[in-house]
């Protein structure tokens, strides 16, 4: 059964960015099944006030009450804090087939800073590590606006929490 419960929540789309699942995103933390068939879910959100959270329960709620499992807690939990990290393989490769770069691993970017050398944010259109931020804040509170110098085109890039 919780693989199962676990099999339908993988379907369900992050509202903020919908190319994502919530699986895909790392915000869906564990999945168990009790014996009497309620189901327990453990969500982190991206950043503590993340607008987003009540959709998300609210989509998990109707994803496994729509598929035959009545009794649902979500919880949600800070702690470990979700990290860009979190994001699966598959997830910063549908970010990148969708023209959002996807963030540097956070060890990458500590590694880099240490040495005083800063990562460049590669183009998700034509792979140019020559982009420029033109905006901090992009569409959801976790993406910056970025342009391609090679090949002018505007994209958003998730930054590394």
């Amino acid at each position: 059964a919780a693989a199962r419960a676990r099999s339908l929540l993988e379907t369900v789309v992050d509202p903020e960015i919908p190319v994502l699942t919530l699986a895909d995103l790392g915000v869906l933390r564990s999945v168990e099944v009790d014996l009497d068939g309620s189901v327990q879910v453990v969500i982190t959100p991206t950043y503590s006030g993340c607008p987003a959270m009540e959709v998300i329960r609210a989509d998990i709620l109707a994803c496994l009450h729509g598929g035959g499992f009545p009794r649902v807690d979500v919880r949600t939990e800070l702690r470990p804090a979700w990290s860009t990290d979190d994001l699966s393989v598959a997830g910063r490769e549908k970010l990148q087939r969708h023209g959002i770069a996807p963030p540097a691993a956070v060890a990458d970017q500590e590694a880099a800073a240490a040495v005083g050398i800063p990562l460049g944010v590669r183009c998700p259109h034509c792979g140019s590590v020559v982009t420029r931020e033109t905006s901090r804040s992009g569409s959801t509170a976790c993406t910056a606006l970025r342009v391609c110098q090679e090949c002018a085109e505007p994209f958003a890039h998730v930054r590394p929490v």
